[in-house]
């Protein structure tokens, strides 16, 4: 082991990295965080130069002097700033219940001033150790350690992650046994951010950052977590916290608060720290009619976009006509720093939108999913994202500097889904056991050992065969401990749907009593996003039966908040993304299957199982849910193994083609049924056919798909 250092923002980064390099001599493990935290009191805000957590030597906090002391006035003013800072973390940790013995903190606080050279004695009575940068390791080698619970709960609460345990109390649970009591062992166990959520959430280099990981990894925890340090340690910049789905703005708009009031016991100032999704509605500002006001250009809305570039480019479509008014215009920057969440779903021209319009440095950091999308190995570099300069050069860099935060990041922990859902998540996205070759697979199979799989037999290289399973540094502990794989992941299969519907029903009402979750604890997912609006009352209906409220995200409720207070939360895939629940059951999973848009549904599947927190249900009824029973048995016979022959690059080529060529097939069928309309639309308009002379079946149809909405509101 060695001491871990975590580069927050500095006065004197020089200084602060020789301190840091003094304590490793001495120290082999803990964390020493320079810049960070910032703390608050009634007046005013204290800044730490750097703060040491180790079991070795217990907590230290350092100032670091600019110059050394010739008289008494001097000393007073290193004395009063030190004992300044002691009162200040000791209030500050008096807070947290885990570290208070009686009324008596558990630990002790020692608090050092730094000196570039050999000082003097304090005045006498002072408290506290003042000394020169060449003896700190010989003083800090000589203190008391603490105990290891001990070293947690101070990471805990100098962290801040703390207050991101669940506000319900989970009172109902009576039962030790019960999934309720359950979640409360794993939400008490989720206290601290790991090594890589550390330096993702503090360190901020001067210019852009890529944050990295599989979904759950804690992506979302860390930006909330960055925007409220940065928002504190620079009130009078304008931060921007931005992300795709718009059910996230419940969940950024909560934890960005909490964390702000931890650092400087205040609500966040809504003018300078803004939470802005990253198109916009009519109701709500977003990342896009920000900049749009800024170019003194009228944004485009939902309807202009689908109806010129179609859904799936809608909003690609308007940011390429934006950004061609932004480079004409050579606007103002508006923005200090911008934090992106849901990269992965991001076109470039936001991004350099975004560039254009942020300040430099260019504090842009972004953070994405991890073969979100399966077939890609990884978000566009950073020249297609950003541009390039007139030369061709690049217009950001990622490459990690010796002894500086960060540039670029990974997660490789998923603190969402148990290994079990993952892996089942992955076999059936890719298609590893399906009856066929895969239908899809990342570009660089190195990829599976950054997102946490061990290589059991073969070779990650194209061509090759290659036997996966997640490690256990992968996920944490608790999954083990507290689950098992025959309740953590279930497939059940019915003849229609109706009878899904009544399980599901019925199971939810089993979960609410005797499993003793609540309502918030569950959420539906339904794979086509197309019919939600009318599949949905079906589902409602065999709830209701069960004395079950519940609504779907986004029309029984408000598109920015999943979860709603004892009702039970039905949203298509656009809308579950980005959020997860403890017990999540995937309905209608027979879509998935199939050779017709195989990539996205798969990836549809893939994106609802991984919204599980501990239990995932997947459901489908009819004929084609033998394919995925099929898959998924194979699955857990392997052990949650993937066992399976890496594509070669023809065979990555011709997957890419398949894709394509379906895209092409489905252009062409919307071709000739556009044709059609238009003929029989010419033709009703010249009074040479009526409705009614439709087949009676066809009349209905239309009549039934005329009258479904479309989910356009601001997806």
């Amino acid at each position: 082991m060695a001491l871990e250092v975590v580069y927050g923002e500095s006065r004197d980064r020089g200084v602060a990295s020789s301190l840091a390099e003094a304590l490793k001599r001495s120290i082999t493990e803990g964390t020493v965080y320079l810049g960070y935290p910032v703390l608050t009191t009634a007046d005013d805000r204290v800044e730490i130069d750097a703060l040491l957590i180790s079991e070795q030597c217990g907590l230290v906090a350092f100032l670091l002097a600019e110059s050394v002391p010739h008289s008494l006035t001097d000393w007073k003013h290193f004395v009063d700033a030190q004992d300044r800072l002691y009162a200040t973390l000791e209030a500050n940790l008096r807070r947290h219940d885990s570290l208070r013995r009686g009324r008596q903190l558990a630990v002790r606080i020692e608090t050092a001033t730094i000196f570039s050279g050999p000082v003097g004695a304090p005045p006498l009575g002072s408290e506290g150790k003042y000394v020169a940068i060449e003896d700190v390791s010989d003083w800090v080698g000589e203190l008391h350690g603490i105990s290891r619970d001990e070293e947690r709960s101070l990471q805990g609460a100098l962290q801040r992650v703390s207050t991101i345990k669940p506000a319900k109390k989970r009172t109902s649970v009576k039962k030790a046994t019960s999934r309720g009591a359950t979640l409360k062992v794993i939400e008490r166990g989720i206290a601290n951010l790991d090594r890589w959520q550390k330096a993702a959430a503090i360190e901020t280099p001067e210019g852009p950052q890529r944050i990295r990981g599989l979904a759950g990894s804690g992506k979302t925890v860390v930006l909330a977590l960055k925007a409220a340090y940065l928002h504190t340690q620079h009130p009078e910049w304008r931060i921007a916290v931005t992300f795709h789905s718009r059910a996230l703005y419940q969940q950024f708009q909560d934890l960005v608060t909490r964390f702000t009031f931890e650092y400087n016991n205040d609500q966040p100032d809504e003018d300078r720290l803004q939470i802005l999704h990253s198109w916009g509605s009519r109701s709500r500002p977003g990342i896009y009619s920000e900049i749009a006001a800024a170019l003194n250009t009228t944004p485009r809305d939902w309807n202009y976009a689908r109806n010129v570039y179609g859904m799936d480019n809608a909003f690609r479509g308007i940011c390429k006509e934006l950004l061609a008014v932004a480079r004409e215009s050579d606007p103002e920057p508006i923005f200090d720093a911008v934090l992106i969440d849901e990269a992965q779903d991001l076109p470039p021209e936001f991004f350099q939108l975004v560039y254009l319009l942020t300040k430099e440095p260019k504090r842009i950091v972004w953070g994405f999913d991890e073969l979100q999308k399966l077939s890609e190995a990884a978000m566009p570099g950073t020249d297609e994202l950003f541009g390039v300069g007139p030369s061709g050069q690049s217009l950001v860099s990622l490459d990690n500097r010796e002894n500086e935060p960060r540039r670029d990041i990974v997660l490789p922990v998923c603190y969402r889904n148990t290994p079990w859902a993952l892996a089942t998540a992955h076999a059936l996205g890719i298609g590893v056991y399906r009856d066929g070759d895969l239908v899809q697979h990342p570009d660089d199979p190195r990829l599976w050992a950054e997102i946490g799989y061990n290589v059991i037999h073969g070779h990650l290289r194209l061509g090759s065969h290659v036997t996966l399973e997640r490690s256990q540094s992968s996920y944490p502990s608790y999954f083990t401990e507290l689950l098992n794989e025959e309740d953590a992941v279930v497939l059940r299969s019915f003849d229609d749907q109706v009878s899904q519907d009544t399980w599901v029903a019925r199971q939810i009402a089993e979960n609410l009593s005797t499993d003793e979750l609540e309502h918030d604890d569950i959420l539906i997912v339904l794979p086509d996003v197309y019919r939600a609006k009318t599949r949905a009352p079906r589902l409602m209906r065999a709830l209701k039966e069960q004395g079950i409220n519940s609504h779907l995200v986004g029309v029984n409720s408000s598109v920015d908040e999943v979860f709603v207070k004892d009702s039970v939360a039905i949203a298509h895939i656009f809308r579950a993304k980005g959020n997860e629940a403890p017990m999540v059951y995937v309905v209608d999973s027979q879509y998935a299957t199939g050779d017709v848009n195989a990539v996205t549904r798969r990836n549809t599947l893939f994106t609802a199982i991984t919204r599980s927190r501990a239990w995932v249900r997947i459901a489908g009824w009819g004929e084609d849910m033998e394919e995925l029973s099929t898959e998924v048995d194979t699955v857990r016979q392997k052990g949650y193994k993937l066992d399976f022959e890496i594509p070669t690059p023809p065979q990555l080529a011709a997957m890419r083609r398949t894709d394509q060529d379906s895209t092409v097939q489905e252009l062409a069928s919307r071709k000739r049924a556009t044709e059609g309309l238009r003929a029989f639309m010419e033709a009703y308009e010249r009074g040479v056919i009526d409705l009614y002379d439709l087949p009676p079946a066809l009349r209905t149809r239309l009549l039934a798909a005329n009258l479904q909405e479309m989910p356009g509101d601001d997806d």
